[in-house]
């Protein structure tokens, strides 16, 4: 089986999901995983799809040729990641331009990898300050305890509070 990486980007409307699904199944490809949003008017998002191998080129011809939305596809390739390594932030705190450079760059300075970050402005019900709320799920490298990265998180701002999740 093939795996096939699929970025796309399209003005939003009812529909484009089932549009999608139904090139993808007429072509015999089955839909792994997805990350789909509306975004500032626009259906953006990212999904995985795997194929067998004599139907490749055309689920990837069909999928080109989508005219409502703007698909990327990409090779899949062969990625392990450890379960047991993994945990799960939820991060809040005022928000403000940077925060998520911030956060990113303690993340990799801590040697720990990002899985999956979604983050969203909120508005703070009694405080009218916008909120910023991410949750990310990442990869510790062998040795480095998990408290640590809280610390370093938390460390940015005295605002910023850090929840974790263990995975396994």
């Amino acid at each position: 089986m093939k795996q096939l990486v699929l970025t796309l980007i399209g003005k939003d409307k009812a529909g484009l999901v089932e549009q999608l699904a139904t090139v993808i199944n007429a072509h015999h490809g089955n839909w792994t995983a997805s990350n789909l949003s509306h975004l500032g008017g626009y259906f953006a998002g990212i999904l995985q799809v795997e194929v067998a191998e004599e139907n490749a080129a055309a689920l990837t011809a069909a999928l080109e040729t989508m005219q409502e939305l703007d698909v990327k596809i990409h090779q899949g390739m062969e990625s392990k990641v450890n379960p047991q390594q993994q945990l799960k932030f939820v991060i809040t705190g005022n928000d403000r331009p940077g925060i998520v450079r911030e956060l990113s760059s303690v993340i990799k300075h801590k040697g720990t990898n990002i899985i999956h970050f979604e983050s969203s402005k909120q508005s703070a019900p009694n405080w009218g300050v916008p909120l910023f709320n991410a949750i990310a799920t990442v990869e510790l490298p062998q040795g480095l305890n998990k408290e640590e990265v809280v610390r370093a998180l938390e460390a940015i701002a005295s605002d910023v509070v850090v929840d974790v999740e263990n995975l396994h």
